[in-house]
């Protein structure tokens, strides 16, 4: 671990929220979206327009232009952003990742993996966005993939954002 303060940091999440596959309480609600031509890209870009405080991003693949203008629009609110992609991001002719950084987004890249395959948003750590889908117009258009929306879920949220913190610490920043 680079550094003791996010080492301590992990070791505090970890106790307050098990890494365990113990069940989580089934509360909150949760939409269900399908993609090809689904709405799903529709549905995370409204999500992304509620954000008032935090948008957290783990992608595999991020090319989706609508998605990357929602989290611009959001940062111009005062959202603030944080991304983290896969190493193909850093090498790949069209991605989000010049895109983002060059309008002041944080973008780490996580090369720890041989897929960092993750496809998740955590909204003002509340809203949980997950499934198969990429951020990609390609999965909106000619896939078939699949998206959750779920809200009103502390605990599974906690998952995912201790999963997030685990991740940043091996991550790098992106440099065009």
């Amino acid at each position: 671990m680079k550094n003791p303060i996010i080492a301590f940091v992990l070791v505090i999440m970890f106790i307050a929220v098990s890494a365990s596959a113990a069940p989580l309480p089934a509360t909150g609600t949760v939409e269900a979206f399908f993609s090809p031509q689904g709405g799903v890209t529709e549905a995370v870009v409204n999500e992304i327009g509620k954000a008032r405080t935090e948008i957290l991003v783990q992608a595999y693949s991020f090319t989706s232009k609508p998605i990357a203008k929602a989290i611009v629009d959001a940062r111009k609110r005062g959202v603030r952003i944080e991304a983290i992609l896969d190493k193909s991001n850093a090498t790949a002719r069209y991605t989000a990742a010049t895109f983002l950084v060059n309008v002041g987004i944080p973008v780490l890249i996580d090369a720890e993996h041989a897929i960092a395959h993750n496809k998740i948003m955590i909204i003002d750590r509340a809203t949980l966005i997950t499934g198969s889908f990429n951020f990609t117009k390609a999965a909106e258009e000619k896939n078939a993939e699949n998206l959750l929306i779920i809200k009103g879920n502390k605990p599974l949220v906690e998952k995912y954002l201790y999963n997030y913190e685990t991740h940043k610490t091996h991550a790098t920043p992106y440099t065009r």
